[in-house]
């Protein structure tokens, strides 16, 4: 599959793609994740999802991403919300940024689209001695007969590419250059939930994924778009839906 373009879907992700619940804060504050006055780092921030909600925590929140799309969506977005952060454009293996200056650096849905070791290694840079590392992820689950297997299936028909099919929402390998990289006191944990979305809603967030308009043509987007409102309309016709989702964190420690 090419490289997903998520600038392409800068829209449609910020309009339609649930952000991570507020319950994933509340567990992080046992991990003192998220007091404020807190000077953290948002990696791939994209529309600002894990950056907003820790700076509505008062924390101060720098936001790292390398599409200018989804960061004009998350200062819009952030402007709403009534808080400020500052954005940087990079990439989360080089960020460019100075040593030892966050408390806390995190990576929400993103760290699989990342060099992870050489990603690890400046993550460690960038934290003062003992700081934390949150990764985190907020996945849809497709369980047998469910919307989120029957969408993906279609995903798959329209792009065979697309190999992200099928997921657990849980991210052992995530643990493997963490450690090389030298965190220790490493965490993980997770929680389901089903989240509400409308047969609209829906639509806008699976064409926001990496194997619809992120990679595919507008012309072959807006095919699958038309096929999946029928299907939708044919097969599951409840409008919310109930959607279930995994979230799952990761948490290490810089020694020191």
């Amino acid at each position: 599959m090419a490289t997903p373009d998520f600038g392409k879907t800068a829209v449609d992700y910020a309009t339609h793609r649930a952000g991570f619940p507020p319950r994933l804060f509340d567990r992080l504050q046992a991990f003192a994740i998220g007091q404020p006055g807190q000077r953290a780092l948002d990696l791939g921030t994209g529309t600002g999802t894990v950056a907003r909600s820790l700076a509505l925590r008062g924390c101060t929140v720098t936001g790292l991403d390398p599409s200018p799309e989804l960061v004009t969506q998350a200062r819009a977005l952030d402007a709403a919300a009534g808080v400020r952060v500052t954005y940087v454009m990079g990439r989360a293996e080089a960020t460019g940024l100075p040593s030892a200056s966050f408390e806390v650096v995190t990576a929400g849905q993103c760290w699989h689209w990342f060099d992870g070791l050489a990603a690890a290694n400046e993550c460690l840079r960038l934290l003062v001695p003992g700081g934390t590392l949150v990764i985190c992820h907020f996945d849809w689950l497709p369980l047998p007969g469910n919307v989120v297997e029957a969408s993906e299936r279609l995903i798959e028909r329209h792009n065979p590419a697309w190999k992200f099919g099928g997921g657990l929402g849980i991210h052992p390998r995530h643990t493997v250059p963490v450690t090389v990289a030298g965190f220790g006191e490493i965490e993980t944990f997770s929680f389901d939930l089903d989240v509400p979305y409308t047969h609209e809603a829906w639509r806008g967030r699976i064409r926001a994924s990496a194997g619809v308009a992120a990679t595919l043509a507008s012309e072959a987007v807006a095919a699958f778009d038309a096929e999946h409102a029928a299907m939708l309309r044919e097969r599951f016709p409840a409008d919310p839906l109930a959607v279930p989702h995994r979230v799952w964190a990761l948490v290490a420690r810089k020694p020191g």
